[in-house]
C-alpha cells in the first residue's frame, strides 16, 4: 500500500520491509500508568479546551518562530536522511500529517515532541552525531509515538511550569504549588517515556539497536567499548541490588528527572519486546482507533491495577520484594521489615528470643542503618538542570 506524502504528494514506502499497523491505537504501546491517565483525561467533558484555555501564557507561536529562524527544519533537501525515517515512521503507525521536525544546533543529545494544537519534533545535532542510522529511526519512531499518543501538550506545559518554578523560586507558596504539578507531571512523563520507546521499536523493529541506542545515551560513541548484554546485566544489577535503603535513593534520585535512567529503559523494552503483548501487536493483533471512544476508564483502571500487581510481584527491587511479602500477610511482619532494610535494627536473625542457634559474634554498629559515605537523597547526578534533564536524559 502507497503512503502519499501530504505536502509532496511523492509515494513513500519504507527502506526496507517492516510491519505497517494500519489505525493503530495509541493504547497498543501505551505504559498502562500512562494510559489510565490519560484516558482519563480524554474522557472529561472539555479538559482539553479549559487545559488550553489556561494554558493561553504559552508562547507557542513565539515557540514555532524561534525553531523556523533559528533551526534546520528537515525536509527531502535538508537533512534528507531524517526525512525519510520521519515518512517511514509516520507511514508504520498510519500517521496521515506528518508533524514538522527541526534539528538544533546543541551537543546535548536530546529529542523532544512540543506544541499545544500540532507537535512539532525537534532533535539536537548532539543526538544526531552520536546514534547511527536504525538507532535513529528507533528515536524518530519514538517521537512520533509521543505525537500520536497527545503528549506534546503535556509535554510543553511540563517545560512551562518547570521554567515557571524557576522564575518564581522567591515566592515560597507560590513554587511549592507549582512544584508539586511539575512533580506529579514528571511522574506520568517518566512514564509516557517508556511507552514512547515501545513506539520507537515498532517503527525501528529492531531490538538491538533501541537498546544500543539507550546504551549510547549512558555512554557516549564509544560502542565498541561497550556491549548490549552487559548493559542489560548492569540494568538488572541496579534493579535488585541493595536493600529497601537503596530503592528509596532510588526514588529520590529520579524525581528531579523528566526521563527514566537509560538502563531502566532499556530492561524495560527488553521486557515488553519479550512479552505475549508485544507478539500479538506484531501478529496484526492491537487496538484500533475506531474503538478508542468505547474505552472505559473503569476498565482502563482495572488494567493498570493488573499490570502494577504483576509488576510488584515480579520486580526484584528490595522494596517491590517487600511490598509483596507484606501483601501476602504471611509469616513474621517484623522480621520481614527486617530483612528488607539488611537488618539494621540491631537484632541480627538467628538471635530474636527462641533463636538457639546461629548469631554468634555477630553485631551490628551503632552506624548498622547508615547508607555509607557520600549517600544522598534527590541528587539528579552530574549536569542536571533545573528542568530534570541530565545527561542520560534524551528521546523526549
Amino acid at each position: 500500500m502507497s503512503y502519499d506524502h501530504p505536502q509532496t504528494g511523492s509515494e513513500r514506502l519504507p527502506g526496507r520491509r517492516r510491519r505497517r499497523f494500519p489505525e493503530i491505537s495509541s493504547r497498543a504501546w501505551e505504559h498502562p500508568a500512562d494510559r489510565s491517565a490519560l484516558v482519563a483525561l480524554r474522557r472529561l467533558s472539555g479538559f482539553d479546551t479549559v487545559f488550553k484555555a489556561l494554558s493561553g501564557l504559552l508562547p507557542e507561536r513565539s515557540l514555532r518562530l524561534l525553531f523556523l529562524s533559528d533551526s534546520v527544519r528537515v525536509s527531502d533537501r535538508q537533512f534528507p536522511h531524517l526525512h525519510t525515517m520521519l515518512l517511514d515512521a509516520c507511514y508504520i503507525l498510519d500517521l496521515e500529517k506528518v508533524p514538522p521536525m527541526y534539528v538544533q544546533q546543541d551537543p546535548q543529545p536530546n529529542a523532544m515532541c512540543v506544541g499545544m494544537d500540532e507537535p512539532i519534533i525537534v532533535v539536537t545535532t548532539g543526538l544526531v552525531e552520536l546514534l547511527d542510522e536504525e538507532e535513529m529511526r528507533a528515536v524518530i519512531g519514538h517521537e512520533v509515538g509521543h505525537a500520536l499518543s497527545g503528549h506534546a501538550v503535556y509535554r510543553t506545559i511540563l517545560l512551562f511550569l518547570t521554567n515557571l518554578a524557576l522564575r518564581v523560586a522567591w515566592i515560597p507558596l507560590g513554587n511549592v504549588a507549582i512544584m508539586a504539578i511539575v512533580t506529579a507531571l514528571r511522574e506520568w512523563f517518566r512514564k509516557s517515556e517508556l511507552s514512547a520507546d515501545r513506539a520507537g521499536l515498532l517503527v525501528g523493529q529492531d531490538l538491538r539497536a533501541s537498546l544500543r541506542g539507550l546504551m549510547k545515551l549512558a555512554g557516549g560513541n564509544h560502542l565498541h567499548e561497550m556491549n548490549v548484554d552487559a548493559f542489560l546485566e548492569q540494568a538488572e544489577e541496579y534493579e535488585a541490588g541493595g536493600d529497601v535503603r537503596d530503592s528509596v535513593l532510588k526514588i529520590l534520585n529520579v524525581l528531579p528527572r523528566s526521563h527514566p535512567f537509560a538502563t531502566v529503559r532499556a530492561a524495560e523494552l527488553n521486557k515488553w519486546a519479550a512479552s505475549r503483548d508485544h507478539q500479538r501487536l506484531m501478529d496484526g493483533h492491537y487496538p484500533k482507533r475506531g474503538e478508542d471512544g468505547e474505552t472505559k476508564v473503569s476498565e482502563s483502571l482495572r488494567e493498570s491495577a493488573a499490570a502494577y500487581a504483576s509488576q510488584v510481584r515480579d520486580s526484584k527491587d528490595p522494596l517491590m520484594k517487600l511490598v509483596a511479602d507484606l501483601a501476602g500477610g504471611a509469616g513474621d511482619l517484623g522480621d520481614r521489615v527486617r530483612r528488607g532494610f539488611g537488618g539494621f535494627t540491631g537484632t541480627a536473625r538467628g538471635d530474636r528470643p527462641g533463636d538457639k542457634a546461629g548469631g554468634t559474634g555477630r553485631t551490628d554498629g551503632p552506624d548498622g542503618g547508615t547508607g555509607g559515605a557520600g549517600e544522598s537523597g534527590g541528587t539528579g547526578g552530574p549536569g542536571e538542570t533545573g528542568e530534570g534533564r541530565g545527561p542520560g536524559e534524551s528521546k523526549g
